[in-house]
């Protein structure tokens, strides 16, 4: 039976062969792509051997969770917050988290803009609701350009670009075209956001070819939770 350390181990390295094979497909170089290990109801103890094995980006979902395991960690692990945002938890969540990558809220992005000490910015990406539903999360494509033109003014964020899930049951390559396309538009006047977080254990090749610069791996490298 293998321990956690070789299981991990060749978890990982499969995962990062994948990633340079994707992304030389696209023209791509590997080390354009950070790769984010989403961690969420994992022990601390697989983040550390993670950790080990060079891995510094790691996706948590769960505040009281997360803000628990980031005390156990290095400084220099980069904590990404990725799930949905309740504003009584912004203030814990951005105490930990280094990126936000699910802000689709302009009263969000203000709070959060008021927590940030005044000599730092904190990292966010903008969620897009991909598949044009109200009801879910991120913003409707529609309302991206003005979105952005609002939460670019705050002094304390630093908008790295957009962030999207595949819908279910759409071809994800079409689905990230469509993510791309709207990212090109909107570098246009917001330069600084060209940035793409796209990508799961399921999806994450489609969304290289498509030119993701975020990916986030759970199940592919930690197994089924």
């Amino acid at each position: 039976m293998k321990t956690r350390l070789e299981e991990l181990t060749e978890n990982l390295d499969s995962v990062r062969t994948r990633i340079a094979v994707a992304a030389q497909g696209s023209g791509r170089s590997a080390s354009d792509i950070t790769l984010i290990v989403v961690t969420k109801t994992f022990p601390a103890s697989d983040v550390k051997i993670l950790y080990e094995l060079g891995v510094r980006d790691f996706g948590e979902n769960r505040d009281q969770e997360a803000s628990l395991k980031s005390t156990e960690l290095p400084d220099d692990c980069r904590w990404h917050f990725q799930g949905q945002i309740q504003s009584n938890k912004l203030k814990s969540i951005a105490n930990w988290a280094d990126v936000l990558h699910s802000i689709d809220d302009l009263a969000h992005a203000r709070k959060l803009d008021s927590l940030v000490s005044s000599d730092s910015k904190k990292d966010i990406f903008v969620q897009v609701s991909l598949d044009n539903l109200p009801n879910r999360g991120g913003v409707l494509p529609i309302l991206i350009p003005e979105f952005l033109d609002e939460v670019s003014v705050f002094p304390h964020l630093n908008v790295r670009g957009l962030m999207a899930v595949a819908p279910l049951g759409e071809d994800p390559a079409v689905a990230f075209q469509r993510l791309k396309e709207l990212s090109g538009q909107l570098v246009k006047v917001h330069p600084e956001a060209w940035e793409i977080s796209a990508g799961m254990s399921n999806d994450f090749e489609a969304a290289i070819s498509q030119g993701a610069t975020h990916i986030r791996i759970g199940s592919q490298i930690l197994g089924v939770r």
